[in-house]
């Protein structure tokens, strides 16, 4: 009789032991759903992190959880900090070990995943069975994270930040940032909506990046900068984003103001070289009326930027409506809040900053690497 009660009491220890293992198990992960819809579990307690994919770091930068990060791609590192203010801001970052190439494209190293261990990994730009067989073969969990599919700032980004936010124990960041992006907006709407088209000049920007640098047939419609301040845009009859246009078709539109995405710029003033013609026929270059604008489309959006730059383009077209503005002590109260650290400085010495334009006396700065 000793025997089976002791026996009994041995099965029941055994019993509630595993039972209580299980709910620790259970009560230390949570379950979300990422931007392509996977249902993922995560840890709730999360120290290790790597980000794979356009934009991927940046996002958990402006979340101020980059402590958090133990690797980063070859293309952060290959890059520098050119051209993406989180990278200017954090140079840090570079001296992590590597996850694999990076790029679009381009998938983390399973190996270098497996070695590293991070908690989770965030990515940009898979699908579900690219985020599923990563997740399968490293046994970590991978949450996808999006830009949306034109790249801008709109509710798939709203989004990542919430989630991102949530796993990581940044919640209340996460509402900051999203509320700071969202009041920017809305000062942009409020200074301009109420503007008459006839009272508009009309805009042309040039030389934006597109798998590489180009010259000033490379344009945009529905660009953002000008979105943002509702500037009557040529290109927007286009419809689309990304275009390439004939030159006739420039002439044609022939429109009041034209910006430079300094990008691109090095390609601008080369193709001035060899045709002054075509640019001295615009009345935007006889009116002095060209100016520079920084480039954001690096390793997709920066959104921080692209947020100046539409300040500078209604300091240009409406003087009196952002008559309060300093475009660049704007551009880095921006910075400043998303990124850490007031980089304008760094991204005027690079590529050229706020300013005027005369093809025939500035200088050529850097064109941005490639990338997306």
């Amino acid at each position: 009789m000793k025997n089976r009660v002791l026996l009994l009491f041995l099965t029941l220890v055994v019993v509630i032991g595993f039972s209580l293992t299980a709910y620790a198990s259970a009560s230390s992960t949570t379950k979300i759903t990422d931007l392509v819809g996977r249902t993922v579990e995560v840890p709730k307690e999360i120290g290790r992190i790597v980000c794979a994919g356009p934009g991927a770091l940046r996002l958990i930068v402006y979340l101020n959880a980059n402590d958090k990060v133990i690797g980063v791609e070859d293309a952060e590192k290959r890059w520098g900090s050119s051209g993406r203010p989180y990278a200017m801001a954090h140079t840090e970052l570079e001296d992590l070990p590597s996850i694999g190439p990076g790029g679009p494209g381009k998938l983390p190293n399973i190996e270098a995943l497996i070695e590293l261990s991070p908690d989770i990994v965030f990515m940009t730009y898979v699908d579900i069975r690219t985020a599923d067989n990563i997740q399968s073969k490293t046994n970590i969990p991978v949450v996808v994270l999006s830009y949306g599919e034109l790249a801008t700032f709109g509710k798939p980004v709203f989004k990542s930040l919430e989630l991102a936010g949530k796993i990581l124990g940044k919640k209340q960041r996460a509402e900051k940032v999203i509320n700071f992006i969202k009041g920017i907006q809305e000062d942009l709407r409020a200074r301009t909506e109420g503007i008459p088209d006839e009272e508009k000049p009309t805009v042309y920007v040039g030389g934006i990046g597109y798998e590489g640098a180009h010259s000033i047939e490379s344009t945009e419609a529905n660009f953002p900068p000008f979105s943002l301040v509702h500037a009557r845009n040529v290109v927007d009859e286009l419809g689309g984003w990304h275009h390439f246009i004939d030159k006739e078709k420039l002439l044609e539109w022939d429109p009041d103001v034209i910006f430079i995405d300094e990008g691109g710029f090095q390609m601008v003033k080369q193709n001035y070289q060899k045709n002054p013609e075509l640019y001295r026929s615009l009345k935007a270059f006889k009116n002095g009326d060209v100016y520079g604008t920084l480039p954001f489309n690096f390793y997709t959006t920066n959104i921080g930027t692209a947020l100046a730059d539409a300040y500078y383009v209604g300091k240009i077209l409406y003087p009196d409506t952002f008559k309060d503005i300093d475009p660049k002590g704007k551009a880095d109260k921006i910075y400043t809040f998303l990124v850490g650290k007031p980089v304008y400085d760094d991204m005027k010495k690079a590529f050229g900053g706020f300013k005027r334009i005369d093809l025939e006396k500035t200088s050529v700065k850097k064109s941005l690497p490639v990338s997306p």
